[in-house]
Formats: C-alpha cells, sequence, structure tokens
C-alpha cells in the first residue's frame, strides 16, 4: 500500500516537554548545590581549593580554567551567583541538554582564557560569575540566531529582568573579575551562532505509513 499524509496533534509533546523540564531543573539543582559543598570544602580545608583559582599568562594555570568556574571565595560569592546560575541555567537547558552541555564548556573556555589572558598580574580569579554572564549573551541572542519568535521573547523577559548585570563587564570594582564577566558573555553570544538550530522544514503535522 503507498503512504499518505494524516494531521492530528502530537499528544506526547506535553509529557516531553515536562520531562524535559524536570531534568533541567534537576541538572541545575545539582550544580547549584556542588558549588555549595565545593565552597563547604574550600571553608573546612582553610581555602585549600583557592589554588585551582586562575593566575594570569602562566602556562601551567590554564589547567584551571576549568575548575576555576566552580570554586568561589566565599559565602557571599557563591551565594550571588547562586540564583542567576540556576534561573539563567535552567531556562537554556531547557532547549536540549546536549545543546546546554556545549554551549556551557563554550562559555567557561572563553571566559577563563579570556581571564588567563588579560586579568592583571598577581591575582588569583575564581567563581561562575563568568558562565552567568555567558548564558545571558546566550539567552539574549539565541531567537534571533535561530529565528525563532518564542526564544526572542524568552529572551526579552532575561534582559528585563538580568540586564542590568551587564554592568558588569566595566571595569568598575577593582575586587571583581569583569574580564570573566566580559570574555564569559562574548562566549554565551559565540555559542549561540556555533551551536545554532538548523532551519525548521515546514510539514505535516504526522506521517502516518499504511
Amino acid at each position: 500500500m503507498g503512504d499518505y499524509w494524516t494531521t492530528g496533534r502530537n499528544t506526547g509533546s506535553t509529557t516531553t516537554g515536562s520531562a524535559r523540564a524536570l531534568t533541567a531543573g534537576l541538572i541545575m539543582v545539582g550544580w547549584v548545590a556542588l558549588l555549595w559543598i565545593l565552597e563547604a570544602i574550600d571553608v573546612a580545608t582553610g581555602n585549600a581549593l583557592d589554588t585551582y583559582g586562575i593566575s594570569p599568562r602562566e602556562i601551567a594555570e590554564l589547567r584551571d580554567v576549568v575548575p576555576a568556574a566552580f570554586l568561589h571565595s566565599g559565602w557571599e560569592h557563591v551565594a550571588s551567583n547562586s540564583v542567576p546560575l540556576l534561573v539563567l541555567g535552567f531556562i537554556a537547558a531547557l532547549g536540549g541538554l546536549r545543546r546546554f552541555a556545549a554551549v556551557v564548556v563554550t562559555i567557561i573556555l572563553f571566559s577563563g582564557i579570556g581571564v588567563w589572558l588579560t586579568a592583571p598580574a598577581y591575582t588569583v580569579t575564581l567563581g561562575a560569575s563568568g558562565v552567568v554572564f555567558g548564558l545571558l549573551g546566550y539567552l539574549l541572542v539565541r531567537g534571533f540566531v535561530d529565528r525563532r519568535p518564542w526564544d526572542v521573547l524568552i529572551g526579552i523577559g532575561v534582559a528585563v529582568v538580568y540586564g542590568s548585570l551587564l554592568w558588569g563587564v566595566l571595569p568598575t570594582n577593582s575586587g571583581v573579575s569583569w574580564q570573566g564577566h566580559l570574555f564569559g558573555l562574548i562566549g554565551g553570544v559565540a555559542a549561540a551562532f556555533f551551536f545554532r538550530r538548523p532551519p525548521a522544514r515546514r510539514g505535516p503535522d504526522n506521517l502516518v505509513t499504511v
């Protein structure tokens, strides 16, 4: 027999969306919990983990680009990053976990290497704020890059709530790594282009073969 087209509602879409939201939420809660656990270990060991922060322009310090993104310099520091990381990470992860992982890795590398190249000498930089700024940049431009109206609206909503963070890319506070913020933001925008979705193909709702 031949093939024919039929139309109908995809009844599995709601279930799939709920499962994806649950998975994204669990991942981000686990990530933020890990940051607090690592800070507790750091405090308990007399800040022993701070050695994994990034010291600029030392070749051996390139290995600390990744771990530095998971460490902080105190409870106030980790607390300030937890909520925006949880919210922005959750929204970004809803777009697909493999894409999310690739975006996060790109952001961490951009932010960390940018710090390694440009931070003042004799400083140590650590914290998840580079990832926060990267996810912010990613969400702001993703909808325009993918040409998806819904993601554009999400980006606008993110801009309304977290747009003021963008001031953090300016060198206004000597104790804050504006370099990590700036290069994280650049990494997030770059990731939106690196991992852009292919244009959606138009077609029928369902194809049934008999």
